[in-house]
C-alpha cells in the first residue's frame, strides 16, 4: 500500500518545484543570473499548466463515468418495480398469515371466507383468534354466504364468545355470495395503508382434507395495487 502511494505523487511537477526553487536559491546566491532562472520558471508554469490540463480531462471523465453509472442505477430502478401481488405457498402461508394477522389495525373485513378453517380449536387459535387478541384491532367483520350460517351458529361463535376480544366480532352480514373469492381487508400497522390476503375456494388454492377445506395457496395483496379498490367495491356491494 506505501509503494502504490508512493507512486501516485506527482513527480513531475515535484521535480518541478524543486528545480525553481534551487534556481532561486543559486540566484541568490549570485552563481547563476536571470538567463538561467527566467527559462526554469517558464518552464514550470507550462509543466503545471499540462498538469493542471491532464487533471482537469481526468475529472471530465470520470465525471461522465458517474452520469452513466446513475443512469444505469436509474433504468434498474424503474425495471425492478414492486409486485402488485406476491403468491404465497404452503411453507410460508402460516409465517404470512401470522404477520398479516399480528400486524393489523382498525377495522378488517372478512370477505367470504370458508367458516371449516375456523372450526376445530387449534385452527382457530392459528387463524383467527391472533386478529380477535389483537389489541390494535378495532373490529372484525364477516361478509358470509347464507349456506354457512349454521357453521357460525354451531362451531365459530361460541368459540368467538370465550375470548377476552369477543366484543370486537360483530355479527356476519348475511347474503347471498356466488363468487368463489375470499378475502382479508385491513390496515396495517407496517406500511400504515390498507392491505389484503386474497385467496379462491376449490383447487389448487383450498385443500380438501376430510369435511374440512384448508387454504393452500394465498395472495398478497400489497398496499399500492390498484386490486384493493375492487376488493373494497366487492365487499360493499
Amino acid at each position: 500500500m506505501k509503494i502504490k502511494n508512493f507512486l501516485n505523487y506527482e513527480w513531475d511537477a515535484i521535480a518541478g518545484v524543486l528545480a525553481a526553487v534551487v534556481a532561486l536559491i543559486l540566484h541568490l546566491l549570485h552563481i547563476v543570473d536571470e538567463t538561467v532562472v527566467l527559462p526554469i520558471l517558464l518552464a514550470l508554469v507550462g509543466l503545471l499548466f499540462i498538469n493542471f490540463m491532464r487533471h482537469a480531462r481526468n475529472n471530465e471523465i470520470t465525471a461522465e463515468r458517474v452520469e452513466r453509472v446513475e443512469q444505469a442505477a436509474a433504468r434498474l430502478t424503474t425495471g425492478l418495480q414492486l409486485p402488485d401481488v406476491v403468491l404465497i405457498g404452503p411453507r410460508h402461508l402460516r409465517t404470512v398469515s401470522e404477520r398479516f394477522l399480528h400486524g393489523m389495525q382498525g377495522e378488517t373485513i372478512w370477505y367470504n371466507v370458508c367458516l371449516s378453517m375456523y372450526t376445530p380449536p387449534a385452527l382457530f387459535a392459528e387463524l383467527l383468534q391472533p386478529a380477535i387478541d389483537n389489541p390494535h384491532v378495532t373490529s372484525i367483520q364477516f361478509v358470509l354466504d347464507e349456506s354457512q350460517r349454521e357453521a357460525w351458529q354451531e362451531a365459530v361463535k361460541p368459540q368467538v364468545e370465550r375470548c377476552p376480544g369477543a366484543a370486537k366480532v360483530r355479527e356476519p352480514r348475511w347474503c347471498s355470495l356466488e363468487r368463489n373469492v375470499s378475502f382479508i381487508l385491513a390496515d396495517s400497522r407496517h406500511s400504515g395503508r390498507c392491505e389484503a390476503l386474497l385467496s379462491f375456494w376449490g383447487e389448487p388454492f383450498m385443500a380438501q382434507a376430510t369435511d374440512l377445506k384448508v387454504p393452500r395457496y394465498m395472495f398478497h395483496v400489497q398496499p399500492h395495487s390498484d386490486l384493493l379498490a375492487h376488493l373494497i367495491e366487492v365487499q360493499r356491494r
